[in-house]
C-alpha cells in the first residue's frame, strides 16, 4: 500500500522543516522531501514522529478522577488500585485495554510499553492458558491500531524482607524466575507486538532472583519510585536499589528504570556508565507525590531518557513532554533545562521497547505520523518549534501508525473511544 502526503511543517530531525512531501509504502516511509510543492493528502499543522508511551499500567485508568481529593501518599492510592486489580477477567481487562489504548492514540501514541503483572485468576490460581491476561492485552493494542511491547513482569515477594505475597498481590505472582520464564516463554509475539519483560521491583523480586533476568531486553524495572524502597533495600542489603542491580547484571542499554526519582550521585553515575535508560512519568509521579527525579543530571550522564503516563491520571504526552522540562524549573528557579529537540526525542523514544526503527521521520523508518493543530484556541500563534508548550492531545487531529490511519480529523477510525470508555467505567 502506497500514499503520499505534504505537511506544512514536519520535524525531521532537530527541528521543523517546512512543505514536506512524505512517501509512504508498505507501512514503511520511502522518501522525505522538504520543501516540496503541494502533492498528495494534506496534513495540517505540525508533523511530528509517532509518540511512544513507554510506561503504562493499562487497568489504572479506571481511578481517574476517583483517588485524586484527600490526604494520604502513594501507599494509600496503592491501596485503591488493588481493588480494582481484584475484579478484572480476561474479557473485562480486554475491553478496558483497548478503550485506554485508543485514547492514547488520539493523543498521539502509536506504541506502548505496557507494564504488565496482573496475570492469575483471583488467589494466584493459573487460567487455563496462564497468558491470558498478556493475550487481551495484545488483542486491545491490535484493535485500538497501536503497537505494544508487552513487558511481562516478574513479582515474587511483597517487600524487600522477602515477605510473601497476600491478597491481591496472589494474582501478580509465579513461583520463581524459573516458573516465571517458562510461562512468558509461552506468549507469541505479532507484527504489532513484541514480548519484553519486567522486574516490578527490587521489593518485589528477591535478589538472588534478579540473575535470571540479566541480559533480557527490552527489560524495564521500577526503580527508586519511593524513599521507603530505598531505606528497606540499605537495611537489608547495604546499599541503594541501583547498586543492588547493578551488582547482578540488571543494567545495561537494553534495560529501563523507570521513575528513578530519588537517586544518589553514584546512582546516576551507574546508570550514565552502564547505559541504562530512565523512563520518566510526571504526571503520575506528581499525581501520588513520588518527587522530582534528576533529569538533568541523568542527561548529563548521557542516560536516555522516555515517557510514560504510567497511572493515567492523564493520557496527555504534551503534558509529560512539558512536565520534564517544567519540573526543573520549578526545582531549581530557571527556565531553559532542555532543548525542543530533547523533549521531542524522549516523548519519540521507540528505542526503550525495543522498536529502534520508529521514531523518526525518515526513509527506512516505520511510518508514523502525528499532526498537531497550529490553529486551535490553545496553539494560535505558536511557532512550530514550540508548540508542543501549548498543545494537548486535545490538538492532535490526525494519526497514522505503521502506514495505516487510526485517527481523522481528531475522531479514532477503529474504535468510538467515548462510548467504549463510557462502558468499561460505568
Amino acid at each position: 500500500m502506497r500514499a503520499v502526503f505534504h505537511a506544512r511543517h514536519a520535524w525531521l530531525g532537530d527541528g521543523p522543516a517546512d512543505n514536506v512531501r512524505i512517501e509512504i509504502e508498505n507501512g514503511r516511509f520511502t522518501a522525505v522531501t522538504p520543501d516540496s510543492p503541494a502533492d498528495g493528502e494534506s496534513l495540517p499543522g505540525l508533523v511530528l514522529p509517532g509518540l511512544a508511551n513507554a510506561h503504562s499500567h493499562a487497568f489504572h485508568r479506571v481511578l481517574r478522577g476517583r483517588t485524586h481529593s484527600g490526604r494520604g501518599s502513594f501507599w494509600t492510592w496503592r491501596q485503591q488500585m488493588y481493588e480494582v486489580a481484584a475484579t478484572l477477567d480476561p474479557d473485562g481487562y480486554l475491553a478496558l485495554a483497548r478503550a485506554v489504548y485508543a485514547e492514547m492514540a488520539l493523543a498521539g501514541i502509536t506504541c506502548v510499553g505496557e507494564f504488565h503483572y496482573l496475570h492469575h485468576a483471583p488467589g494466584g490460581v493459573r487460567y487455563a492458558d496462564p497468558n491470558v491476561m498478556g493475550a487481551a492485552l495484545i488483542q486491545a493494542a491490535d484493535e485500538a491500531g497501536i503497537r505494544i511491547t508487552l513487558l511481562d513482569t516478574l513479582y515474587l515477594t511483597a517487600g524487600v524482607d522477602g515477605a510473601p505475597l497476600e491478597g491481591v498481590q496472589l494474582r501478580f505472582g509465579d513461583d520463581d524466575a524459573e516458573t516465571w520464564a517458562g510461562r512468558v516463554a509461552g506468549l507469541t509475539a505479532a507484527p504489532h507486538a513484541r514480548i519484553g519483560a519486567a522486574i516490578h521491583s527490587v521489593r518485589a523480586v528477591p535478589a538472588e532472583q534478579l540473575p535470571m533476568l540479566a541480559g533480557r531486553g527490552p527489560l524495564h524495572v521500577h526503580l527508586s519510585e519511593q524513599r521507603a524502597e530505598n531505606e528497606q533495600c540499605r537495611a537489608v542489603h547495604g546499599c541503594t536499589p541501583t547498586e543492588l542491580l547493578e551488582r547482578h547484571g540488571i543494567l545495561g542499554p537494553q534495560t529501563t528504570a523507570v521513575h528513578a526519582t530519588h537517586l544518589t550521585d553514584g546512582d546516576v553515575k551507574l546508570l550514565g556508565d552502564s547505559g541504562t535508560g530512565v523512563c520518566l512519568c510526571p504526571t503520575t509521579e506528581r499525581d501520588l507525590a513520588d518527587g522530582l527525579a534528576p533529569a538533568v543530571r541523568l542527561a548529563e550522564h548521557q542516560t536516555g531518557i522516555s515517557l510514560g503516563s504510567d497511572s493515567h491520571a492523564v493520557i496527555d504526552p504534551f503534558e509529560e513532554i512539558r512536565g520534564m522540562e517544567m519540573n526543573e524549573r520549578l526545582a531549581t528557579e530557571r527556565r531553559g533545562h532542555f532543548t525542543t529537540a530533547a523533549l521531542i526525542a524522549a516523548a519519540t523514544n521507540h528505542r526503550s521497547l525495543g522498536w529502534d526503527d520508529a521514531g523518526g521521520i525518515a526513509p527506512g523508518r516505520r511510518a508514523d505520523l502525528v499532526a498537531v493543530s497550529l490553529s486551535s484556541v490553545r496553539t494560535t500563534g505558536a511557532r512550530p518549534d514550540q508548540v508542543i508548550f501549548a498543545a494537548t492531545g486535545a490538538d492532535v487531529t490526525h494519526v497514522i501508525s505503521g502506514g495505516r490511519r487510526i485517527v481523522a480529523d481528531g475522531r479514532h477510525t477503529l474504535v468510538d473511544v467515548p462510548a467504549e470508555l463510557a462502558k468499561v467505567l460505568s
